[in-house]
């Protein structure tokens, strides 16, 4: 996708996350390898005791990882961290492998969400627990919340103590963050609560821990390294939990409304048969009258793979309104995102990507 840049050269940010791709899979590689070997499992556990089952390895950690891993995706959160780096005139090699940290996560988050919600499909082949069982794939994404932090056992950026520290600290709160987020996720979809009990303002604090907090360790990662202050740092995890938030707003509209995006992720309503309390949905619930707010409610709490019911469902949100309401939302929270950083980032073309960047999140289609 082309963004224009204040009437200045476009800027291709597809281009620019297909470039980056293949070095952030090459710094991943580093350290969880596509096969593991003696060297590569010292490097990582230290000499064994006794003696490492390499096959056992493979079975039962680089396989499901580099099967869900290629399979696609993005990498947005570790070109994010790159971007921030380069807007603050530093150089990104020097702390490369640190832009991992999110992805390696994210990915372990989605082999877990995907059993806890008992999806079939992730990215258009069956989701991981269906391949490789659950206790791997339990076993395999809960190992993914912690192989990124060889980055900082390791530190080949020869960081300071207080760095490396700050660093730990970014990463646990933000985990601890991320349950929370999917433990709110979680409880909507089970119908522990009464629709109007869910708000607009708790499904943003929810998409805000859920899928902002991997955004906001990136950020806060970079600025960091690129030695910010406090307060300016606050100010760029804010940045970058507007996008992680309007990110998955525009998720959640192509999950009922992308064609594109239905292809690669195996069809259109996934979220309904998850029934998720998605923006579209608040929206049409406060909206609706009686009859249609009953009527979305039970589809959504029928947890269906009917397409025509799901498609019943698409169309009451669309009558309400609610998917203009949910692209304005998520416009606005990029707005207001950037015109808070604005002020603190010299300007430079890095600058421009850096907020094409963020417009390309709210306007892809896949």
């Amino acid at each position: 996708m082309d963004i224009q840049v204040d009437n200045k050269e476009k800027i291709d940010i597809e281009k620019i996350l297909e470039e980056k791709l293949s070095v952030v899979d090459e710094v991943i590689a580093k350290y969880i390898p596509r096969k593991y070997d003696k060297q590569s499992l010292d490097y990582t556990l230290g000499p064994a005791t006794y003696q490492y089952h390499l096959n056992a390895i493979e079975k039962a950690v680089t396989e499901p990882f580099w099967d869900i891993l290629e399979r696609g995706g993005k990498r947005w959160r570790p070109v994010l961290f790159i971007l921030i780096l380069e807007a603050f005139n530093k150089d990104p090699k020097r702390f490369i492998d640190f832009a991992i940290l999110p992805e390696v996560i994210h990915n372990g988050t989605l082999i877990i969400d995907d059993i806890e919600d008992r999806s079939e499909f992730r990215r258009g082949k069956p989701c991981t627990y269906k391949i490789f069982g659950l206790d791997i794939s339990i076993n395999a994404g809960n190992l993914m919340y912690f192989l990124p932090l060889l980055t900082l056992i390791k530190n080949d950026a020869r960081l300071s103590i207080e760095e490396q520290k700050a660093i730990y600290e970014i990463y646990a709160q933000e985990m601890i963050n991320i349950s929370f987020g999917q433990a709110m996720d979680i409880a909507w979809h089970r119908g522990f609560f009464s629709d109007d009990e869910i708000t607009e303002e708790h499904y943003l604090q929810m998409t805000a821990y859920k899928t902002g907090t991997l955004a906001r360790m990136s950020a806060r990662i970079a600025a960091l390294l690129s030695k910010l202050d406090e307060k300016s740092m606050d100010k760029m995890g804010r940045f970058a939990e507007g996008v992680g938030v309007a990110f998955q707003i525009q998720d959640d509209i192509l999950d009922l409304k992308g064609e594109k995006f239905a292809t690669k992720k195996g069809g259109l309503g996934k979220d309904i048969t998850e029934g998720k309390r998605s923006l579209m949905v608040i929206h049409t619930l406060r909206k609706a009258n009686a009859k249609d707010r009953r009527r979305l409610m039970q589809i959504l709490n029928m947890h269906t793979t009917d397409q025509e019911l799901i498609d019943e469902a698409i169309l009451l949100m669309e009558k309400y309104g609610a998917f203009q309401y949910a692209k304005h939302i998520a416009t606005q929270i990029v707005k207001r995102s950037w015109e808070e950083i604005e002020g603190i980032i010299p300007q430079s073309g890095a600058k421009e990507k850096l907020r094409a960047f963020a417009t390309f999140l709210i306007e892809r289609e896949i």
